[in-house]
């Protein structure tokens, strides 16, 4: 098993490729790391020069296919999740203090702004995408899924592979073993489930926190009230075929709550576990 590790998305991403090592597995996972970092100079909002940056900046550009991609993939999760999933929270998470990549984000209690509610019109045309006056995006989840599963395809010649970054992950191809251990933190302790296939991400009201002058704040923002969620769950891990499907509805089941998020987990038949903050762990969607 070839193992390739790097930080890019402002996460820890790790490769997985159940090859020979050779110069042409090795290649395979440098190639692997070089795709992630392209993809971010194009879809990260903390980066001036980015595409999405851009975009931000001016309201309408001509877009490059992999962001025309990963805006269209988002603005369908929205119309699918009812607006639970929204990719216009990015006025809401800078006023929630969440104005630059998390890692620069300081010790010290951040001043919380006006909350800034979501559900801006976008407009993706034969060549240009427009933003309704007003509107910017933000792409963090959704771009780090579509690089998961954009990596694991182009590894997935050379052989099985996993590409995890920072827990949102996306699987191509059975191992020897037949499947990947893939452990998922809940309330009691590590829960293992064996994938042969797909994706999974996580999202959690514990993963990116900061302190604000009126208390702690996150990033999962609930695009109804441009603040972050205050769900009674502290964390959803789903299952899917794709990694970007998997986050959309990690979040989607996050934003619902317990009650309703599970609901939806089973009547989806989409395999959950959530945690909730008053620690108990729930599985759905066919998980014992």
């Amino acid at each position: 098993m070839e193992r390739h590790a790097f930080r890019a998305m402002g996460t820890d991403v790790e490769v997985l490729l159940e090859a020979p090592s050779t110069p042409e597995s090795l290649l395979a996972l440098a190639s692997a790391e070089q795709e992630f970092h392209r993809l971010e100079a194009i879809l990260t909002r903390f980066d001036p020069d980015s595409a999405l940056s851009r975009l931000n900046a001016e309201g309408t550009i001509q877009p490059p296919a992999e962001l025309r991609e990963v805006v269209e993939l988002a603005l369908g999760a929205r119309a699918r999740t009812g607006g639970r999933f929204d990719p216009t929270v990015h006025d809401a998470l800078v006023a929630a203090g969440y104005d630059r990549s998390f890692e620069l984000i300081g010790s010290g209690p951040i001043p919380e702004r006006c909350s800034t509610p979501a559900g801006g019109r976008v407009h993706v045309g034969p060549a240009l995408i427009a933003l309704e006056p007003g509107v910017r995006l933000d792409l963090g989840g959704i771009g780090k899924g579509y690089a998961v599963d954009r990596t694991a395809s182009l590894l997935a010649a050379h052989g099985p592979c996993l590409v995890n970054a920072g827990g949102d992950l996306a699987i191509r191809g059975v191992p020897a073993q037949e499947s990947w251990p893939i452990g998922v933190e809940t309330s009691e302790g590590e829960l293992t489930l064996g994938l042969a296939s797909g994706a999974l991400a996580t999202s959690g009201s514990d993963r990116r926190r900061w302190n604000t002058a009126n208390g702690m704040g996150h990033h999962l923002i609930d695009p109804r009230t441009g603040r972050p969620s205050d769900s009674d769950l502290l964390r959803v891990t789903a299952v899917a075929t794709t990694a970007v499907e998997a986050e959309v509805l990690a979040k989607a089941l996050f934003l619902a709550g317990e009650r309703e998020g599970t609901a939806e987990a089973d009547d989806l038949g989409v395999p959950a576990v959530f945690v909730t903050v008053d620690g108990r762990t729930r599985l759905a969607g066919g998980l014992e």
